[in-house]
């Protein structure tokens, strides 16, 4: 089964995500905790990114599955209102991230 394949196979599967999200709530559970004990701003603002730049790795793993896999075989479809309909998709998806 590769990467792309779960039990659902018209979607790619991204349980390999799961344990970077278990790190994340991790993380944040500890900067939950540094404000509790009303740590060092700077050090709390610290936590704070990492727990951003993780998400945003995240994302942008699944993005790039997404567009591998699901916008490939719709490219590769001969229905054309489904290329639209993926088209259309990204780019809400681009407008959202920024």
């Amino acid at each position: 089964m590769s990467d792309h394949d779960c039990k659902n196979h018209h979607h790619p599967c991204h349980k390999k995500e799961v344990a970077n999200l278990n790190r994340i709530s991790g993380q944040i559970e500890g900067v939950k905790k540094m404000i509790e004990e009303r740590r060092y701003c700077p050090e709390t603002l610290t936590q704070l990114r990492a727990i951003r730049s993780a998400i945003k790795s995240i994302e942008l793993r699944i993005l790039d599955v997404h567009l591998s896999s699901c916008v490939s075989q719709a490219s590769l479809s001969s229905d054309q209102n489904e290329q639209k309909r993926k088209i259309d998709e990204i780019r809400d998806l681009i407008k959202r991230f920024e």
